[in-house]
């Protein structure tokens, strides 16, 4: 299992600190969540703060947006070169459209899906994806429980990963713990962000208990 530490839940007031300590710690990606306040009831960072972040990480940087405008912050956080960069099937009418723009850019692309959407609406774009982000929680805020149900969704997403892409990975977001790790992973999840989990703990501690 790869781990992704969410920056959302770190302490901001010495985030190089924080994002040295976690890539240190063993994490295999810097979780970053940007959200503009619009397509989530909340609003994080920016590009200054992504900058700030990719100068220290040592791991490389996965960023989720949480926006209505994907063209207009992918054109601001792509000079970061992210290793990933998630968008949110449920902001967006010309999804291939943003997976091409991202592959020119060389970055790999991956669609998040909330809670409620059904993976179906990935049967046909999942060959052109890296990575599909499956929300256990509803996305905006950290801290929240997570969802079960996003079990059964990271199997059914395994079975069809199988038929037409097996290279593509399945992370999952929202409550991850060591309390559901082993679920996750007999449900076929490569990579889990956890936040609160790793940031209220012991950071070594906590990732490595996510490393099933």
């Amino acid at each position: 299992m790869l781990v992704a530490p969410s920056i959302l839940s770190a302490d901001f007031g010495k985030l190089d600190n924080e994002i040295d300590a976690i890539c240190k710690a063993g994490c295999d990606l810097v979780h970053v969540d940007v959200m503009d306040g619009h397509f989530v009831p909340n609003m994080t960072i920016g590009p200054v703060i992504v900058d700030a972040v990719a100068k220290v990480a040592t791991k490389p940087l996965d960023i989720h947006i949480m926006v209505e405008n994907n063209n207009f912050f992918i054109d601001l956080l792509a000079p970061f070169k992210p290793e990933y960069l998630s968008f949110h099937y449920e902001s967006e009418n010309h999804h291939n459209r943003i997976i091409q723009k991202l592959r020119n850019l060389e970055i790999k692309p991956s669609i998040a899906i909330n809670p409620a959407t059904n993976i179906d609406v990935l049967e046909y774009m999942i060959e052109d994806l890296d990575m599909v982000l499956l929300m256990s929680v509803n996305p905006g805020f950290g801290g929240q429980k997570f969802i079960p149900n996003v079990l059964e969704k990271a199997k059914k997403l395994k079975e069809m990963i199988e038929r037409k892409n097996p290279n593509c990975l399945i992370e999952v977001d929202g409550g991850i713990s060591d309390k559901n790790i082993n679920e996750l992973k007999q449900a076929g999840v490569d990579v889990v962000v956890a936040g609160s989990y790793v940031f209220k703990n012991d950071y070594k501690t906590a990732i490595e208990s996510l490393k099933v």
